[in-house]
């Protein structure tokens, strides 16, 4: 079997931070999101990874490498537009060649992985397998509708007027078959080849399609509340650690935190869970349960809760900042007291919430 993982698309949701990085790479628990997807498919016992990439290729080389360090094999595919999930299957037919393979987005996060499917489906072998979850809103999702014995019977994307909250999770297994599928459908009124199409084709002709339900948990991290989300569940399951940092005899750590080597804290409490990059400083900060802290940050004389900072920002006397997603060497201070005013440089899509 192969994989196929999808990091193209350009991420508009978590703008303007995708608007200089791939937004696969945005990191939860300090690890890109992608990684946790790659390590999935290993431990599924699938070596041979085609990584589908767009605008951001030389980002995604740059982090995945030839994928050694998760134990497989990546070929990189290049898809000269994002044109739908199917249109991915298309342009990476020749690497998939005949061969059994997960479809994996690259912004999607499992808990709990896919070796158990990933067995199930090479015991049966059916055309195609799909994972459901229920959700509260699926408007904004590929929902499929079951009949009394649990088959699929319809597929449809991002319906108005949803038959079932059955969601498609973005985890997909096909056979062969589902090459002449995408060769058969037509672009929707999005103008994109639809992975929904494409299986509903095969249920149309009485292909086996078969669905799983998962109960466990799942997060399409695609905006900012899904990120911190995401963040939050993966640091529940930290294991706290402090070697090789300095923390000195002023400061409080309290709960799970890790704190990575060559970071400082001073004068500073701590609450987990939490982890604390390498070469990051807090200084007579609080940094508070659910925050994720990159490498070489700084946060000083302020606090800061169930947020993620990205690598080399600072946060230097500011009151209090939660549920944020913190930038690239994004730099937070204070609005001067006179005149009271706040001064702003902000890229495109950005979203800033002040206290009057």
């Amino acid at each position: 079997m192969k994989a196929l993982v999808l990091s193209g698309g350009a991420g508009t949701r978590l703008r303007p931070i995708t608007h200089t990085s791939a937004k696969q790479l945005v990191p939860v628990a300090n690890k890109p999101v992608l990684f946790y997807g790659l390590e999935a498919i290993a431990e599924a016992g699938i070596t041979e990874v085609g990584i589908i990439v767009g605008d951001t290729e030389e980002e995604i080389r740059a982090a995945v490498g030839d994928g050694s360090r998760f134990g497989i094999d990546v070929t990189y595919i290049p898809q000269a537009e994002p044109l739908g999930l199917a249109h991915a299957v298309l342009v990476a037919q020749r690497f998939l060649g005949n061969d059994d393979f997960v479809m994996y987005l690259g912004d999607n996060f499992i808990v709990g992985g896919i070796a158990d499917l990933v067995e199930e489906f090479r015991a049966d072998r059916p055309d195609a397998q799909i994972l459901l979850t229920r959700v509260p809103d699926p408007t904004s999702f590929g929902v499929a509708e079951l009949d009394r014995d649990g088959r699929v019977v319809a597929l449809e994307e991002k319906p108005e007027h949803p038959k079932s909250d059955l969601a498609l999770v973005g985890v997909y297994l096909f056979t062969p078959a589902v090459h002449e599928a995408v060769r058969s459908i037509r672009p929707s009124w999005r103008g994109e080849l639809e992975i929904t199409h494409a299986i509903q084709w095969l249920i149309d002709r009485e292909r086996d399609v078969r669905s799983t339900i998962i109960r466990g948990y799942w997060k399409d991290t695609g905006n900012v509340t899904d990120m911190l989300e995401v963040n939050r569940t993966v640091l529940e399951a930290i294991e706290p650690c402090a070697d090789g940092a300095y923390v000195d005899g002023e400061s409080e750590i309290i709960g799970r935190v890790l704190i990575e080597p060559g970071a400082r804290v001073t004068r500073s409490r701590i609450v987990g869970p939490a982890v604390i990059g390498t070469g990051s400083v807090i200084s007579d900060a609080y940094v508070g349960p659910f925050t994720s802290v990159a490498q070489n940050c700084r946060i000083e004389d302020s606090e800061i809760e169930y947020s993620i900072v990205l690598g080399g920002a600072s946060i230097d006397g500011v009151r209090r900042v939660e549920a944020s997603l913190i930038g690239h060497d994004v730099e937070v201070t204070p609005a001067p007291r006179s005149p009271s005013a706040h001064r702003l440089v902000l890229g495109d899509h950005s979203k800033v919430q002040i206290s009057s």
